[in-house]
């Protein structure tokens, strides 16, 4: 079996690189050693945790808290068949659209694993301990990554899991510790405190989420204080032992974290172990990710590439199908198309947390002339209509070119209004689009005008108006269509 170009995994990156080389008229295979295709991302990571996420805001009320109060909910007793649910129903349809995808743009996918036997041809061991050897002139390994599980600690799939088992939830704990601050581990932290589980968030280091914005890091910590999210920073985790069956989490100094179930979620490793790297003249690192070339996605081995997780940070679902596709484009001896500035972050939190751009702390470092504007979503209309009390939008601007720089994000709706910014920042645009254009009214994104005249009149040295010259100032938050009329 010949093909043009194979594809290990079939995650975000793998699909993507697929179906692009496909479009470009070439032969392609996809290799996925799940029953099913989607990889981690459809399976255990993305589509699951949000979809968990969503199901427990809709069914405690969670938005509607601000107005009806913190008792109420939308369903009294929530169960985890209740959580599950809509997950199955969610897993079922993307896995049937990825499906029908491979199938119009005549992909071909084998259920197998997948093992290099030299640079070009790879042994599939299929069901029934059937093989078959498939030699392919490119190669995009997009095998994702797979949970990193210490030996100290003693997973046992109920009490102590990590975050693949986490999506196959029998039941709701009363109380939960998250060891590991990192995305996946603040995700989960947040999304059962949002199901008034109490929760104990433990991380080694002083500091989370340190490619955040500090800012909005602060605010974010506050809501979560706010309602009742303890945390241990600086506290490593020497052990883990058992207390009527339930885990007790020792940390270094003596202090225990004692919680009905433990979720470990610090970090996670390059699923290369089963791929024979060697014989195709490769090797990864000591957390299984393989190192590219960050303009093609090329391996040490020109015609191999490796997009997605495997490759480390960012990390992200959007990011690895753009490094799928930019891989595909070079494998097939396409223009790459050029590549944006700047990317969003997006983080599924509750309250969400998204930003693009350099943070304050990186135009500080680089040393740019710079101001800030900042709008919190209850000084909007919409924030109050939809009961918000936290949340807001900070932008950055650079004093002399007024240029932005940066957008972040805490609160809701935030993986959604960060694209506005997105578009502004790659396109170059300044303060002045912010002051100058309308935003719909009543909206969250209305913060982007609230915060762009709070830089402005930072930015804008004051000036007496002349004699007998009216003052003409640009619209301000509290120029709503009532007041103007009056």
């Amino acid at each position: 079996m010949q093909y043009d170009v194979v594809v290990i995994g079939s995650g975000p990156s793998g699909r993507r690189a697929a179906v692009q080389a496909s479009k470009f008229g070439r032969s392609v295979l996809v290799i996925e050693k799940g029953r099913r295709v989607g990889g981690v991302s459809v399976h255990t990571g993305t589509i699951p945790s949000k979809t968990l996420r969503e199901t427990v805001l809709n069914l405690t009320g969670w938005r509607e808290r601000g107005f009806y109060g913190l008792a109420y909910r939308v369903k009294r007793d929530i169960e985890a068949g209740d959580l599950m649910a809509r997950l199955h129903k969610t897993l079922e349809h993307e896995v049937e659209t990825l499906d029908h995808q491979f199938a119009r743009n005549r992909v071909h996918v084998l259920r197998g694993l997948a093992t290099f036997l030299d640079p070009h041809r790879i042994e599939v061991q299929m069901e029934a301990d059937e093989t078959r050897v498939i030699e392919a002139s490119r190669v995009v390994i997009a095998v994702g990554t797979l949970p990193l599980r210490p030996p100290h600690i003693p997973f046992n799939g109920e009490t102590v899991v990590d975050s693949d088992e986490l999506v196959e939830l029998k039941s709701v704990p009363r109380s939960l510790t998250v060891v590991g601050a990192g995305v996946i581990g603040v995700e989960y932290a947040t999304i059962f405190s949002a199901l008034d589980v109490r929760v104990t968030l433990v991380e080694p280091r002083t500091s989370f989420l340190d490619f955040i914005d500090r800012e909005l890091v602060d605010d974010f910590v506050h809501q979560l204080r706010d309602r009742g999210l303890s945390f241990r920073l600086g506290s490593k985790v020497q052990s883990i032992q058992f207390e009527n069956g339930q885990p007790v989490a020792i940390l270094d100094g003596g202090r225990r974290v004692r919680s009905e179930m433990l979720l470990f979620a610090a970090g996670r490793v390059g699923a290369t172990d089963r791929l024979n790297l060697a014989a195709a003249g490769l090797a990864a690192d000591e957390r299984g990710r393989l190192t590219v070339d960050p303009k093609t996605f090329q391996t040490a081995v020109p015609h191999i590439y490796a997009t997605g997780d495997v490759i480390g940070f960012p990390s992200l679902a959007s990011m690895s199908m753009e490094q799928g596709r930019i891989a595909a484009c070079h494998a097939c001896d396409n223009p790459l198309p050029a590549a944006p500035s700047f990317f969003p972050y997006g983080i599924y939190s509750v309250p969400e947390i998204s930003t693009v751009g350099m943070s304050e702390e990186e135009v500080r470092k680089a040393g740019t002339p710079y101001e800030c504007g900042i709008a919190r979503f209850r000084e909007t209309s919409r924030g109050h209509i939809m009961g918000i009390n936290g949340g807001l939008l900070k932008m950055i601007f650079a004093i002399e070119t007024r240029r932005l720089l940066g957008v972040h994000i805490v609160g809701e709706g935030a993986t959604e209004l960060v694209h506005i910014g997105q578009a502004v920042l790659n396109l170059g645009g300044t303060l002045d689009y912010f002051i100058d254009n309308t935003f719909n009214y009543p909206t969250l994104a209305e913060a982007y005008k609230i915060a762009a005249l709070d830089a402005w009149n930072r930015m804008t040295p004051r000036r007496e108006p002349e004699a007998d010259v009216p003052a003409v100032l640009p619209e301000t938050a509290e120029l709503t269509g009532d007041a103007i009329e009056g």
